[in-house]
């Protein structure tokens, strides 16, 4: 099978730790020809391939300046996210979210979104499935990736017809830091990285890459969620 990330250029924000340095590593794997890693933290990488960008996404400056920096992209992969305990009585917490988990992917997407397009290329955002079903022990975190997934049902239905594709990862549990209090079975980085790649080169359109997600897959695409995105889709047209 012809392999489609082969010679290619992939951005992925958040790449100092967890899912993000996982993905780095995956796209590696794939073959790709250049991997921007966006990291709010100074990193090298042994590989050549590997170029590192100071990337915070909610600064506008060095989205910017990142932005210049690309000459070309086919992927873009919006891992970049926070995820707090919270009761919802701080509004900055919860604001802070939709700073990092929406607005974040928003920003980034409206840079390179002109690369995109030249190239036909994906977005990739990587959510949760407290997008779908908060988790109410972290519930500004779960009203941002529930935002970030309205965010890329928009994007799809807006971007489809320049010929740009938007799947949206929804993750379990994941053996990260970001998760490491939660006592329950966690998916290892690098498999959830790898069903990512496998997700986008399938073209699903939602990604389900862990056992616990995985579970709602096969009653997914024929689920009433999906159905109503398409029909409001059409309103487009």
């Amino acid at each position: 099978m012809p392999n489609p990330f082969a010679d290619r250029s992939v951005l992925i924000t958040g790449t100092n730790r967890g899912i993000g340095r996982a993905l780095v590593e995956e796209a590696l794997l794939r073959g790709v020809q250049r991997v921007y890693a966006g990291t709010r933290v100074p990193l090298t990488h042994a590989d050549p391939r590997v170029t590192y960008l100071s990337l915070d996404v909610t600064d506008e400056a060095q989205i910017e300046a990142a932005a210049k920096t690309v000459d070309s992209l086919d992927v873009l992969i919006n891992n970049a996210g926070i995820a707090a305990y919270d009761d919802l009585g701080d509004r900055a917490l919860l604001e802070r979210h939709l700073a990092v988990n929406l607005f974040g992917p928003h920003a980034v997407t409206t840079a390179f979104l002109p690369h995109l397009v030249e190239a036909r290329g994906s977005i990739v955002n990587v959510l949760s499935l407290a997008a779908i079903a908060s988790f109410p022990i972290i519930p500004a975190y779960s009203i941002s990736k529930a935002a970030a997934f309205s965010l890329t049902q928009s994007q799809r239905a807006l971007l489809g017809p320049q010929g740009v594709r938007v799947h949206a990862v929804l993750t379990g549990p994941t053996d990260t830091e970001m998760s490491r209090d939660l006592d329950v079975p966690k998916a290892p980085p690098a498999s959830v990285a790898r069903a990512i790649f496998d997700g986008v080169a399938a073209g699903e359109e939602e990604i389900f890459p862990d056992p616990l997600s995985a579970a709602l897959a096969p009653s997914w695409a024929g689920g009433s969620v999906k159905v109503l995105e398409r029909q409001n889709a059409a309103l487009l047209s």
